[in-house]
């Protein structure tokens, strides 16, 4: 027992040991980052300013780029920090902080997902009962019960994990605090704790899957009764948008559970992170001024109106 310690910090993974290499990537990220919080604050302020888009549709797009927001807002800023100081050093309480924090907004914004298909469902298969249906009040309760469900998730994921003392290795193959890598590192029995994990993101998963495939399935249905093309490509594309970044969300989350960091290299779980971490909040809004004709519209006039009020 005498050479036994509680670990207090943690190291992360740092991608090169060159100096110049870290300013490099600090700065590189930065830029990814920045982008990042511009496209999404674009989007979140045009919503606002147009009258024309409050409504339920826009309503949901403006909390996934909220939450797009918050998620890289866990991982790029310390890392980006760290590489400018030379410094991979992150605290036992700030390792839960990320994991908490990204975990929540994380499953908010699958929730989230999952709210947002049933509006294009009622959008497209009962188009004349939608005012009814989607009305401003159960816009706001489904958006709070996935803020709410995203908070349970994560406290729940969180605290399991952090119950378990840390007094083996405290390097983590990682530029961030991630599930995996954190129960790696603890000599604890991390068994049951990493079931639980499993168990409890494959029934929540899967609940919301399924839910996604029959809505979706329904959708397409009665988008291929519709008679003319003009009318199929209107209701394909109010939901295209959505459909891609749900496709590209599974996409991370099924490389983020089903990859075993043990035979994997250090820049593979680099770059498998990247996938998971960094590109959904990048991408999102990309996919939303490209097929998005109003947002585009909005972003315009919003722009135009900030630039012509200045003499």
């Amino acid at each position: 027992m005498g050479n036994f310690s509680i670990i207090t910090e943690f190291l992360l993974m740092e991608f090169s040991s060159m100096r110049e290499l870290q300013v490099l990537h600090a700065l590189l990220f930065l830029l990814i980052y920045l982008a990042a919080l511009m496209g999404n604050l674009l989007t979140i302020a045009a919503i606002i300013t147009d009258p024309h888009l409050h409504c339920p549709m826009y309503f949901f797009l403006s909390n996934l780029s909220l939450l797009d927001i918050c998620t890289i807002s866990v991982t790029l800023p310390k890392f980006i920090v760290n590489s400018l100081s030379g410094t991979q050093s992150l605290s036992v309480l700030g390792c839960a902080a990320q994991i908490f924090f990204f975990l929540f907004f994380s499953a908010t914004e699958f929730a989230l997902l999952v709210a947002m298909s049933y509006d294009r469902f009622v959008a497209i298969c009962q188009p004349l009962h939608y005012g009814v249906i989607m009305t401003p009040t159960r816009s706001v309760w489904a958006v709070a019960g996935s803020w709410y469900s995203g908070l349970i998730y994560s406290a729940a994921h969180t605290g399991n994990m952090f119950r378990l003392p840390f007094s083996g290795s405290n390097v983590i193959d990682q530029f961030f605090c991630d599930i995996p890598h954190v129960l790696k590192v603890s000599t604890s029995d991390v068994f049951n704790t990493e079931f639980v994990l499993i168990v409890a993101s494959s029934c929540f998963l899967l609940f919301c899957f399924a839910f996604l495939i029959v809505s979706y399935a329904r959708i397409f249905s009665s988008v291929l009764k519709i008679p003319s093309v003009e009318g199929r490509y209107k209701a394909i594309s109010t939901c295209s948008p959505q459909l891609m970044i749900l496709i590209l969300f599974l996409i991370s989350a099924i490389i983020a559970v089903l990859t075993d960091t043990s035979v994997t290299s250090p820049i593979q779980n680099l770059l498998i992170a990247m996938v998971y971490a960094i590109l959904p909040p990048f991408v999102n809004p990309i996919i939303y001024s490209l097929r998005n004709q109003k947002i585009t519209a909005a972003m315009h006039k919003m722009i135009k109106r900030i630039f012509s009020s200045h003499p």
